[in-house]
């Protein structure tokens, strides 16, 4: 048996608070395998832009490029909320999700994107957001790249470094790389770097 959104009756849905983000509160019922519907159900929804990730990757130095900033989601949850992390932003005009990622490219970590590899395109947290994220690897040549970055109008204090494959991986392994879209991209490019690499050729 295979449902859409058809099987799915929204018979009412308010808007709760808005700010930079929204929470709706929607009343719901919707199918089920069994067979008819289910009870009227109420549901929060985190109404947010949808996101683009990048991973930037060097394949000449086998290298990546890892955004720090502080998180205030993290706050509470452990030691340290600086979070280590990939190049992001909202998509919060008609940009396209190709734009949005060399904008913030250049934005947070002063690169230049060479050539953009989608990834996959996933939902971090379904069961209360509607948030999407569109995930790349962008291939970058990381050579002098570093330093603090940031739109200071937007209060950004973001520190640029440069990490190995390895030393990436290693953090992933332990933990220090504890989100969602880190992880994902960087346990693609564990399986794809030698392919990225190979196409690359020599370092224009």
């Amino acid at each position: 048996m295979t449902f859409s959104s058809a099987d799915v009756e929204i018979i009412q849905r308010n808007t709760a608070f808005k700010g930079f983000y929204r929470l709706d509160v929607l009343h719901l019922r919707h199918r089920l395998f069994a067979g008819g519907w289910g009870p009227q159900l109420r549901r929060e929804l985190f109404v947010r832009h949808d996101a683009v990730c990048v991973l930037p990757y060097d394949p000449w130095l086998d290298s990546v490029v890892l955004l720090e900033q502080m998180r205030i989601g993290a706050i509470g949850k452990c030691d340290n909320p600086w979070m280590i992390e990939l190049v992001a932003g909202l998509i919060d005009t008609d940009e396209q999700p190709e734009q949005v990622a060399h904008r913030e490219a250049d934005e947070e970590a002063g690169l230049l994107l060479r050539e953009l590899i989608p990834i996959t395109r996933y939902f971090p947290s379904p069961g209360g957001s509607d948030e999407r994220v569109h995930l790349y690897c962008a291939l970058v040549d990381s050579r002098g790249v570093g330093g603090i970055h940031g739109l200071q109008e937007e209060g950004e204090d973001i520190r640029v470094s440069v990490w190995s494959r390895e030393e990436a991986l290693t953090a992933v392994e332990s933990g220090r790389i504890d989100n969602a879209a880190s992880i994902i991209s960087l346990q693609w490019l564990a399986m794809h770097a030698q392919r990225l690499q190979q196409q690359a050729g020599q370092q224009p």
